[in-house]
């Protein structure tokens, strides 16, 4: 009864939103975010904590604190965009979103394998990552998720996202399944690889500090051959971004392939300088470094707080 009722609102909420104009809905989010960061103790220590972390002697215990509750009126917005953007169509899609050098990802070599891996983080509007696949014909979209605790949360969640086009693929119960599609059409395969990914990580430094790694991108790309890129999600304005696709990562040097260890580093450095592009565009509500502890090397100065 009580999940048939969460579902109820949830659906309720949503058709609200689908009323609302996409920067009324940004605005709102911001202000969900707001009321978080006024609530929510628990969180906002963990963002302040890994900021202070991050960003050991480049900001005063001020901006630290400035920085983290912009990041909640981000993270806000983020979450109420994406729920709206999920109900908007391809060419509706595309008017708030810019994507950078798809082309990179594109199919031009014969001899190439016919599919690509994308390491993905959780950087602005990370849903909106699902959206773009009509750019890169005729790559299918794929992903992983982890099925959320509360059942009709999990339910609705899934319901929007299926409206993508894109395949979700729960990563503890469906990895056959994720195996079986990857050899019968051309996939686009990403990968949420910027969070603790617990014993079975690879332990690795990210800002300078040791933590667990999840290695899926070097794994199947190494696996099944496959270029990899980094594709990161930066917020532009109001309910505004742009999506940006790196170069391949290299999977393979003159002695042959790199070790997943080597290949999941030059990935943790392309996430780090997407966060140092913009320190408020990330997800710093999640506890990254847990069991860490190796002390920060020497970093680069870091670009100004957005707005």
């Amino acid at each position: 009864m009580l999940n048939g009722l969460i579902y109820r609102a949830g659906r309720g909420l949503l058709l609200l939103l689908r009323l609302l104009p996409l920067p009324v809905v940004a605005v709102l989010g911001q202000g969900g975010g707001l009321l978080a960061w006024a609530l929510d103790r628990r969180h906002r220590r963990v963002a302040e904590e890994n900021l202070a972390a991050a960003f050991a002697g480049e900001f005063s215990p001020r901006e630290i604190r400035a920085l983290a509750r912009r990041n909640f009126r981000r993270i806000g917005e983020a979450f109420a965009c994406a729920a709206r953007t999920a109900m908007m169509s391809d060419e509706a899609v595309m008017r708030v979103l810019e994507v950078r050098h798809p082309e990179r990802l594109r199919p031009g070599d014969p001899a190439l394998p016919p599919n690509r891996i994308l390491a993905v983080g959780h950087f602005g509007n990370f849903e909106i990552y699902a959206r773009w696949a009509h750019l890169v014909p005729p790559f299918k979209f794929a992903t992983t998720y982890r099925a959320l605790r509360q059942p009709a949360v999990n339910r609705l969640l899934q319901e929007l996202r299926s409206r993508s086009g894109c395949l979700y693929f729960e990563r503890r119960t469906e990895a056959r399944a994720l195996r079986r599609i990857m050899k019968k059409q051309p996939m686009m395969l990403g990968f949420l690889a910027d969070q603790h990914a617990g014993q079975r990580g690879v332990r690795l430094p990210f800002f300078g500090r040791e933590c667990s790694t999840n290695p899926s991108p070097a794994v199947f790309a190494l696996r099944y051959q496959c270029p990899l890129h980094v594709c990161i999600c930066y917020r532009v304005g109001l309910a505004r971004w742009r999506i940006e696709n790196s170069e391949p990562i290299p999977t393979h040097d003159a002695a042959g392939p790199r070790s997943v260890a080597d290949i999941m580093r030059d990935v943790n450095r392309a996430y780090e300088e997407a966060v140092r592009r913009d320190p408020a565009n990330w997800f710093w509500v999640h506890r990254r470094w847990k069991g860490g502890g190796r002390p920060a090397e020497a970093k680069a100065p870091s670009a100004p707080a957005g707005s």
